[in-house]
């Protein structure tokens, strides 16, 4: 259900009977020439959509801007800082708490996000011990990944606007995604990127992280697919614990 759609004299008892919330989390970033600025923000709004049909779940209003330091000097992107986010988040999750939510998850699309969520969570742990929260990031893919993917990773960690991201938004949100722009660009990543500050333009002038040109729905399917089965269950896991 969508949280802003309800009204204030029915929205309590819904609440009560339903008690988790997801928000989902994005970015505005430089993706490419084939994929659009707010890319983090479609692919964060359709999986929780889609794991809200299957757990019952309030989603509510994406938040659309993270931190995206790295890529914070590419044209479009706009940067907010991890205090600015964890703050918000905990006061959203503070109000959540005191409406009767008991689960909260956050379904991020961004992984520049993720410490911020996770201090947020925190936080939000040591004020109410008995409030659920989860940070999820496209959990448990790992293995799946690997068996789809047809080009090495760029990095370890990082995914952006490549071979696996284009599959995710192919398979989510299509109708943002122009193929006929991908480009291949797999760049060096030097080893100190991962031990000091780098801005990405010092590696790369596309913000693409691989071969966006292989990328199909298909492949998106399989993937994000294994995400949404692992979020169900960690959100009823989490909801079984409180409720």
């Amino acid at each position: 259900m969508i949280f802003q759609n309800e009204n204030s004299f029915e929205v309590k008892e819904k609440i009560q009977n339903r008690k988790i919330a997801i928000l989902p989390i994005g970015a505005v970033e430089a993706h490419g020439p084939h994929l659009p600025l707010g890319t983090d923000n479609y692919l964060a709004e359709r999986l929780s959509e889609r794991v809200a049909e299957q757990t019952g779940a309030f989603v509510l209003p994406t938040l659309p801007y993270g931190q995206v330091w790295s890529l914070k000097n590419f044209p479009g992107s706009i940067n907010v800082s991890n205090d600015s986010l964890i703050s918000i988040l905990v006061d959203i999750g503070i109000s959540l708490y005191d409406q009767g939510f008991k689960v909260f998850a956050m379904v991020n699309g961004h992984l520049g996000n993720a410490v911020a969520l996770k201090e947020a969570a925190r936080k939000l742990y040591s004020l109410y011990p008995d409030f659920k929260i989860l940070y999820l990031f496209y959990p448990g893919v790992k293995k799946i990944t690997e068996v789809v993917r047809e080009t090495p990773s760029a990095h370890a960690s990082y995914f952006h606007a490549c071979e696996i991201e284009t599959s995710y938004m192919l398979y989510l949100a299509d109708e943002y995604v122009d193929m006929s722009r991908a480009i291949t660009d797999i760049p060096d990543i030097p080893m100190n990127a991962d031990v000091t500050p780098t801005p990405w333009e010092e590696f790369t002038t596309s913000a693409v992280l691989g071969d966006a040109k292989i990328a199909t729905k298909e492949k998106g399917e399989k993937i994000i697919e294994v995400a949404i089965e692992n979020m169900v269950k960690l959100i009823e896991g989490a909801k079984n614990e409180v409720i």
